[in-house]
């Protein structure tokens, strides 16, 4: 049924340019289009949706709480499903989905739809659509991969941080509800068309090869010798590089969605008005978009664990630095570290499993990773406030959480590069 539904896409005639770039602008629009399953989407949505539906702003957070868990439990799946029907049937069903699901919000009448609903736009939003589209350059590329896995993620990251400017204009003229349905049409007429019309699995679906390469008549032999190659799921997760990485995205998932979640107050008591603290996101993402770009570079060039180690040090340099924030350049300062430090660790594991997994198995192992890292965003802006609750200021409870960055880096340079004979190199 599925291949009826999406046909092969026919070979290209003889001189046809190179896809693969195409499919990374393909994979950006697709990454960009998770804004309204993502925290800075939905939070535009918290105001207006607390005043109608009657509830206090800790049952609202409980609850998206509870859909980021349980929305993080289902991407294994996903992630097997992505190896089982690659990215272009993957795209379009987890597309119409998503739209559904995104409509449904409209209809939320209390704590329990909420809840349920904000489980189906991170489950299908920031995660699987986000797995997805991060995922389908991978087979198109192999000396430049960490650079076009780059260039999605930055691109994909600017055209999502253009939702919450969107929502903000139409909810005040239509009202949430209908806001809610827009968007689900918005990602029913962008995401589905470019998943059918554009998405292609693979080069040798229309005859081409990885980086553009002319084709080769021993294609089908080094496709074999590749999966042989790869990774299962169950071999990944048994090494420690693996939970290095894992470990990496959950820790600047969990402190970076606890920073962002608590920025206001955190660098107001640093002495910033709030409309001082608001802008601070801006030299984060735009530090965010450049640290992508670099880490896809600096993956093609440098074994992950290095990419890793810095990455976890500019979590730890935003951690200690915040507390010497004051308005100025070192507010713009730790922007731009706290920024750069969440991009290069989402970009690190997205360029680096091909690399080190192999790509029969990646959206399998991807699925588990992400899982990780939905889920461990979950965490973070309720460590903070508890350790804030209990000291009064945030300072002691990000020199507790300091732990975690620090044991990424030790387990990271620690761990063997996995090799599929079992030899570290």
């Amino acid at each position: 049924m599925l291949t009826s539904l999406f046909p092969d896409p026919h070979p290209p005639r003889r001189g046809t340019r190179f896809s693969g770039w195409r499919i990374v602008v393909a994979a950006a629009v697709g990454l960009g289009m998770t804004g309204p399953g993502q925290t800075v989407g939905v939070s535009v949505f918290i105001d207006p949706m607390i005043e109608t539906l009657a509830l206090s702003r800790s049952q609202v957070s409980t609850a998206y709480l509870i859909g980021t868990l349980a929305g993080a439990l289902a991407l294994p799946t996903a992630g097997r499903f992505l190896d089982a029907r690659g990215s272009r049937v993957t795209m379009a069903i987890i597309g119409g989905v998503f739209g559904t699901v995104l409509m449904a919000m409209a209809g939320v009448v209390g704590l329990v739809t909420l809840t349920i609903g904000f489980a189906g736009i991170r489950m299908f939003g920031q995660g699987a659509l986000g797995l997805t589209s991060t995922t389908a350059p991978a087979p198109w590329f192999d000396r430049r991969r960490g650079v076009a896995i780059g260039v999605t993620t930055a691109l994909g990251s600017a055209l999502l941080s253009l939702f919450p400017l969107a929502a903000a204009a139409i909810i005040p003229a239509i009202g949430w509800r209908a806001a809610w349905i827009v968007t689900g049409l918005t990602i029913w007429l962008v995401v589905v068309p470019l998943a059918v019309r554009v998405m292609i699995d693979h080069p040798h679906d229309v005859g081409q090869e990885a980086d553009g390469d002319a084709p080769r008549e021993d294609a089908e032999e080094r496709a074999r010798a590749a999966t042989a190659a790869s990774y299962t799921r169950a071999e990944a997760i048994r090494t420690p590089m693996f939970w290095a990485v894992a470990g990496a995205t959950a820790a600047t998932g969990m402190i970076g969605t606890g920073l962002a979640f608590h920025q206001i107050d955190l660098l107001g008591e640093q002495g910033l008005t709030p409309v001082q603290a608001a802008a601070n996101f801006l030299p984060q993402t735009a530090a965010s978009l450049l640290a992508t770009l670099a880490v896809g570079s600096m993956v093609d060039r440098f074994a992950a664990r290095w990419v890793l180690t810095t990455s976890m040090l500019l979590l730890m340099a935003a951690m200690v630095g915040v507390v010497f924030v004051s308005p100025g350049w070192t507010a713009v300062a730790y922007g731009v570290t706290v920024g750069a430090a969440g991009a290069s660790a989402r970009a690190m594991e997205a360029a680096s499993f091909p690399k080190l997994y192999g790509l029969a198995h990646l959206g399998s192992i991807r699925g588990v990773v992400t899982s990780i890292s939905v889920g461990s965003t979950a965490f973070g802006p309720l460590a903070l406030a508890v350790g804030r609750d209990l000291t009064g200021s945030y300072e002691q409870v990000l020199q507790v959480l300091l732990v975690l960055p620090l044991a990424v880096i030790i387990l990271g340079l620690l761990a063997p590069v996995p090799t599929k004979s079992g030899q570290p190199t």
